[in-house]
């Protein structure tokens, strides 16, 4: 077996002792970073996708997405404070089944969180040119306001939010999470507001609202599971908690709260605000003359929603902020727009922050280039990846459609969990005795379900974004076996270890092949 190079847990806390960041997060900035990544694009912006998939049954699609998303938080955070260090599943992964299929999930990852992060960026970039025209009367032109895809030629306000996103992460850790922290409060005030004046008009007009309902399923369950595959992408970002271990302070206490803790509130959260869209607004989706569901980004919804005035939730690319304008609220509908144009940049940071630490501690290990992992001197920041990082997810936005994106972040994911879950299950049976500060109850059950459901929306996808997740997982195979493979530390028998005097180097065992 010694062809899979596991690098043995006490190595990857060692190797982190000797080269880690700055520890300076607790609880409390953890649950707030795991919110800030969480609420954002998915029920800011991607409502109106999940409703033209499954109309009213969205609702379901919430709940089967949050069902998966719990089980697989219960093993990311066994396995969170056991490693506390950073890396997240790709860490975890190299543990347990070794250097190869590691390698694939912190490449699958970076579609998860870079790709995510340009996602968000779009998302945010049209809250913000609807605030614009609707406060302001400044108009962005639309070849400057949209990708080619939407009929533009470079999402102008996308690319800059990312670049102003990649600043704020170069100049330290301590200060993202301050900053980010007040950008939770305004999202969270921002839907708790729309909640109220929601849930207002549902109870002063019963009949119309029971009536959003029906039909609840008007594409079936299949409806129901391809919205779940799409707003799976609402639940991404909780493990980048995981990502912050190495910077936590005491993270066998404080990783499993900052977990699960943030996903309980975001899921409230959630079926609350999509309740409220149905109730208020209704979200039926557009047919074609078949009765089929028009495609999301489709040329063919595009005419549909034109031909009706955009006068639909499912045009909508401010849905929130859109919803309360169609029921005589504009001015909540203003404030809506403006928190979610003031507080979507959290959850970019928290993609890019994700991103980043993953390929700093790929590079640690000797699978990317050491210039990775480099440390700035004043920030103590890895403001090298942080800024590559930075500009592709600047052109990701800038000429990439926020549904495809996401679809093709949740493809990533869904592998990246799925590979969590059984390394949950792997690791009880190798190192039965290792200390687990935290344990997933009825591991053999909550892994397999979490195994299951990722598999389930991972196929739910569309052939498109199942194909463009082959070609990139080649990518990436190529790349380690050109690279990665020859450049491992683990392939050289470079070993990290503890020792009280930090300047004996690490040992060494013969090389592995």
């Amino acid at each position: 077996m010694t062809d899979w190079r596991i690098k043995p847990l006490d190595a990857i806390l060692a190797t982190a002792a000797k080269k880690s960041l700055h520890r300076s997060l607790g609880a409390f900035q953890l649950t707030m970073l795991g919110i800030g990544a969480v609420i954002g694009t998915g029920i800011f912006v991607l409502t109106a996708e999940a409703a033209q998939k499954a109309g009213p049954g969205m609702m379901y699609s919430f709940v089967i997405a949050g069902i998966v998303c719990a089980v697989a938080a219960l093993c990311y955070a066994e396995l969170a404070a056991m490693v506390p260090v950073s890396g997240s599943a790709y860490t975890y992964t190299y543990a347990v089944m070794g250097e190869l299929l590691a390698w694939m999930v912190g490449w699958a990852l970076v579609l998860e969180y870079a790709v995510a992060a340009g996602a968000v960026s779009v998302g945010w970039s049209g809250y913000f040119v609807g605030l614009l025209k609707n406060e302001l009367g400044i108009i962005i032109p639309q070849a400057l306001a949209v990708g080619p895809s939407a009929g533009g030629i470079v999402n102008v306000p996308a690319f800059l939010i990312a670049l102003l996103v990649t600043w704020l992460l170069v100049i330290g850790t301590t200060e993202s999470a301050f900053v980010n922290s007040i950008l939770v409060v305004i999202k969270v005030t921002a839907l708790t507001i729309f909640i109220f004046f929601a849930y207002k008009f549902i109870m002063a007009n019963p009949e119309t609202s029971k009536a959003h309902f029906d039909p609840i399923a008007p594409l079936g369950f299949g409806g129901i599971g391809a919205a779940a595959a799409s707003i799976f992408f609402a639940y991404v970002g909780f493990d980048a908690v995981s990502t912050a271990a190495e910077e936590t302070k005491n993270p066998q206490r404080n990783m499993p709260i900052g977990l699960i803790g943030s996903l309980a509130i975001c899921t409230i959260f959630y079926l609350l605000v999509a309740s409220g869209v149905i109730g208020t607004v209704g979200a039926q989706p557009m047919m074609d003359a078949a009765g089929k569901g028009l495609a999301p980004g489709s040329s063919e919804l595009t005419a549909a929603c034109s031909a009706i005035g955009d006068n639909a939730v499912v045009c909508s690319k401010e849905a929130l902020a859109w919803t309360m304008r169609q029921i005589n609220q504009p001015t909540v509908g203003s404030l809506v727009g403006l928190a979610a144009g003031i507080a979507l940049p959290s959850v970019i940071l928290m993609m890019m922050f994700g991103q980043t630490r993953i390929f700093f501690v790929m590079s640690r290990d000797g699978l990317l280039p050491e210039v990775f992992s480099k440390i700035h001197p004043k920030f103590k920041t890895p403001h090298v990846i942080t800024l590559i990082t930075g500009v592709f997810v600047a052109f990701f936005a800038a000429f990439f459609p926020v549904g495809a994106l996401a679809d093709i972040s949740n493809a990533g994911t869904l592998f990246a969990f799925a590979t969590v879950a059984v390394a949950v299950m792997v690791l009880r049976r190798k190192d039965p005795d290792r200390k687990r500060p935290f344990r997933t109850p009825y591991v053999y059950l909550v892994a397999p379900i979490a195994i299951a459901g990722c598999l389930y929306l991972f196929f739910k996808l569309s052939a498109y974004t199942l194909l463009l997740f082959v070609v990139w997982a080649s990518i990436g195979l190529a790349i380690y076996f050109l690279y990665s493979r020859s450049h491992s530390h683990v392939g050289k028998g470079i070993i990290d270890v503890h020792e009280d005097d930090p300047d004996i180097p690490p040992s060494s065992v013969p090389p592995i092949e």
